[in-house]
């Protein structure tokens, strides 16, 4: 079975006709006898949109129910087992009820289309995915209904049902969309005139780039090569040469001379890739092109006028610009030149040769650099100088078993060695004097400057010629592998910079690092700009205009006497002290600028990001205190408010037992109160770090009744086990006593019934620990740091009891004050925390004196 075909009615906004238009098509199509029924319509209570219906058959909804409502939706089954030949189905981005077997009706519709059933569908602009966050931007609502571009971009056809922005609110204001409640708002919100335009707009180009699509998918289908000038697309060429800007703006004038022309602009690269354009220049007219709204795009060719008309021919362009060559007049002699060649194949397309600064260089041009270094050529010289006499004094001595021809071969090899030493200008040398050489002693006439016989004269001649040329390929071969070696090390170089990116390895002194030892450069600065600097150009040469970011060697303050600078920005700038760097260095310190940049940035973001980690932690702070106050502290001052007013009540004779248990009530509930706000002000008091301690010389035995006597009748459940031996701690009475208090409420949290809570002190070394023992069900191991954090409640399930601070507010007062406490296991099952406080100064150690009470 094929699949069936998708026909969707596009609309920009609601009520512009994409229903009626789809009902319209399903009536012509039954007129002609085809099997259409209706799958699923929304008329929205619009009677012509219900009057369209007319005798279309209608198929049964499927009704779902949802949180107690009864939901239609689309009936998939139901249109299968009917099986027509086109089914009409509107709301095409319509999400299905929670629980369906399909998520979007999008994907009811491709399960009907796998059936082999046409299908006819509608939907809007603002529920394309791509455009979403546009729409939302346009109009400041944002459609939580969408559908992936590539499911409408499938579709078979793709029909827009277009109206203007004034005739669709005259629609509006006519009640033939909204009822006539909705229409004063709708018109000033969402149905504006801007807005309209605005999605109209962007509907039309969306279409259009479809249509693109299927025009590029017939021409490819159909093998045609040639431009269809169906749309104005602008190609310009960019060699990265200083003309390109003009070239830019150029054709940026020419696109806009039509509305909705395409500016592109490409650059060939070479296969080679040893010679290559300014990799600056070509960034900047990058970005100058995407800043006109067009596109930038590189390409690969050996061949450069071919490439550029196949790109062009690829992307059906109607016009390419080019600037006027910028060789000398003996290179265009020689060659016609990019522009004449590509003009000469262009066909169809029109070509623009524009003139700019660089056509017309100046006369003193800037000399080309050796391929071998000063060294190697002194070489080639001194071989020459030696190797000629040499040579000819030989051959001189063996002038009768030797033919012409084997002395010319013989010089042509000392040639050869000379261009191998040192390069061109010693081998074309060398070439000169060896055919003088040869004229004089080895060519009839002997010791005379005429040649009497042609073929000696033929053989001298091809011995310049061959060696000229030989010459000439070995210095072009050897400034090739001098360009190699070069690329080579930049290659080299730049994944070095690569694979310290990947690992990690992005802090800004370590990349400058890197650099100076690269080039074995003195200081390398990274430079910023100061943003109250002014902003005339000389801020450039300003010291005062910029700041240090980073620095690696001495720091530079400005850029106006360094040995070489790169711009990073407009406010960064990369400045190095040292020897002068190889002219192919200059495409590794952009990289390693670029980078520096990136890592200063990201660098302040991590400064950033830790300097905020300190709020972030004192929010999470103030979120947890207020649910805790919003919570649990509410649940005491809610019990004692009601104990209070119930005994206020004139109304109700309470008896004393009642009223005794009321006013007991609201103490406890008041005790409670007052345990959790002093917890909650000691915390607050601990994280701002003004805690007052007033330690002074303390007895146990004395302490622990004074702090059970606070618990008021739970200290009930507390056996007391300490031995009047102990010797005496170092600690603030208030706060030791906050401390036992908070951690033997906990113990008689989940300490069962029936079984009291143990209290008992035993000296160890220079402390003196007090354990405090229950019996409940324990902490796991991995869990018992978690107890003592803020707001932590492990393992309780009585939301009244607290808010989860004693814990972390006893061990912040045992630490402030040089003790600890730790949670041990008890043996037997249960938890048993150890407040360890340290001896007063002078107290002997005692001998280690444990108690152990029998459980």
């Amino acid at each position: 079975m094929s699949r069936g075909r998708l026909r969707i009615y596009l609309g920009a906004a609601p009520g512009v006709g994409k229903t009626y238009a789809m009902l319209g098509e399903g009536r012509r199509r039954a007129e002609r006898g085809a099997d259409v029924v209706v799958g699923l319509v929304e008329t929205h209570g619009r009677p012509k949109t219900a009057e369209m219906l007319g005798d279309l058959e209608v198929l049964p909804r499927r009704r779902v129910a949802y949180r107690d409502v009864e939901i239609d939706e689309l009936d998939v089954d139901a249109v299968i087992a009917r099986h027509p030949e086109i089914a009409l189905i509107d709301e095409f981005a319509h999400t299905n009820v929670p629980g369906s077997a399909r998520a979007k009706r999008w994907q009811d519709v491709d399960t009907i289309l796998d059936a082999g059933i046409n299908v006819i569908t509608t939907i809007n602009i603002q529920h394309l995915e791509s455009l979403n966050d546009v729409v939302e931007e346009i109009t400041g609502v944002k459609q939580q209904e969408t559908v992936p571009d590539e499911v409408v971009r499938r579709a078979d056809q793709v029909e827009i049902v277009d109206m203007t922005a004034e005739a669709l609110r005259r629609r509006m204001a006519h009640g033939n969309i909204y009822p006539p409640d909705r229409v004063d708002a709708a018109l000033g919100r969402y149905f504006r005139v801007g807005n309209l335009t605005a999605l109209r707009e962007l509907a039309l180009l969306w279409l259009a780039d479809k249509v693109d699509d299927q025009l590029d998918r017939y021409r490819a289908d159909h093998g045609i090569s040639g431009t269809w000038e169906t749309r104005e697309r602008v190609v310009v060429a960019l060699t990265g040469g200083a003309e390109g800007e003009t070239l830019i703006r150029r054709a940026a004038r020419i696109a806009e001379r039509t509305r909705g022309a395409d500016l592109l602009a490409v650059h060939v690269g070479t296969g080679d890739g040893l010679a290559g354009a300014d990799k600056e220049l070509l960034a900047a007219q990058r970005e100058l092109v995407e800043g006109l709204g067009g596109t930038f795009h590189e390409v690969l060719g050996d061949d450069v006028p071919q490439a550029l008309l196949e790109f062009a021919g690829g992307v059906n362009a109607t016009q390419l610009v080019l600037g006027v060559s910028r060789r000398g007049r003996f290179a265009r002699a020689l060659s016609s030149g990019v522009g004449a060649t590509v003009t000469a194949r262009s066909g169809p397309i029109d070509v623009h040769l524009v003139t700019h600064d660089a056509a017309h260089p100046p006369a003193e041009r800037r000399r080309r650099p050796p391929a071998l270094s000063r060294r190697r050529q002194a070489a080639g010289f001194a071989t020459a100088l030696l190797g000629l006499p040499a040579l000819t004094l030989t051959l001189t001595q063996l002038r009768g078993p030797l033919a012409l021809s084997s002395d010319i071969t013989l010089f042509l090899m000392l040639v050869v060695a000379v261009s191998l030493v040192g390069g061109l200008w010693p081998a074309l040398t060398a070439a000169l004097v060896g055919s003088a050489l040869l004229n004089y002693y080895f060519s009839p006439p002997l010791h005379r400057w005429t040649i009497s016989e042609r073929d000696n004269l033929i053989g001298i001649a091809a011995y310049v010629c061959v060696a000229i040329a030989v010459s000439a390929v070995v210095d072009l071969a050897a400034r090739r592998a001098r360009d190699a070696a070069r690329a080579g090390a930049d290659a080299e170089i730049l994944a070095s910079l690569a694979d310290a990116v990947l690992r990690g390895e992005r802090a800004v002194s370590d990349l400058l690092t890197r650099l100076r030892d690269i080039y074995g450069l003195t200081s390398v600065t990274l430079l910023e700009r100061n943003p109250d600097a002014p902003s005339e150009s000389s801020w450039r040469t300003d010291p005062t205009a910029w700041r240090v970011a980073a620095s690696v060697g001495e720091a530079c303050r400005g850029p106006a006497e360094v040995d070489a600078e790169v711009t990073v920005s407009d406010d960064l700038l990369l400045v190095l002290h040292g020897p002068t760097l190889p002219a192919g260095g200059r495409r590794v310190l952009e990289a390693f600028a670029a980078q520096a940049a990136l890592a200063l940035r990201q660098q302040r973001m991590t400064e950033a990001a830790e300097a905020t980690e300190p709020l972030l932690r004192a929010d999470q702070v103030r979120r947890a205190l207020l649910s805790a106050v919003s919570h649990d502290l509410r649940t005491p001052l809610a019990s004692a408010r009601a104990a209070v007013q119930s005994l206020r009540n004139d109304s109700i004779r309470w008896q004393p037992e009642e009223r005794a248990e009321l006013l007991a009530t609201a103490t406890e509930s008041l005790d409670r109160l007052d345990g959790l706000v002093a917890n909650l002000l000691d915390m607050s008091r601990l994280q701002a770090d003004a805690l007052g301690l007033a330690p002074v010389p303390l007895a146990v035995e004395d302490v622990v009744p004074h702090a059970l006597d606070e618990l008021g009748p739970a200290s009930s459940a507390v056996r007391i086990s300490v031995p009047p031996n102990l010797p005496e701690i170092l600690a603030d009475p208030g706060l030791l006593e906050r401390i036992l208090v908070n951690l033997v409420a906990n113990a008689l949290r989940f300490n069962p019934l029936g079984r009291p809570v143990l209290v008992s002190a035993s000296a160890l070394g220079e402390v003196v620990e007090i354990r405090v023992v229950d019996y409940g069900p324990g902490i796991p191991p991995a869990d018992r740091e978690r107890v003592f954090q803020a707001f932590q409640r492990l393992g309780d399930h009585d939301n009244h009891t607290g808010v989860g601070l004693g814990l972390a507010v006893a061990r912040g007062l045992a630490e402030s004050m040089g003790g600890s406490v730790t949670p041990e296991d008890t043996p037997g099952g249960g938890l048993t925390m150890v407040l360890a406080m340290p001896c007063a100064p002078g107290v002997p150690a005692p001998v280690l004196d444990r108690v152990v009470e029998a459980s």
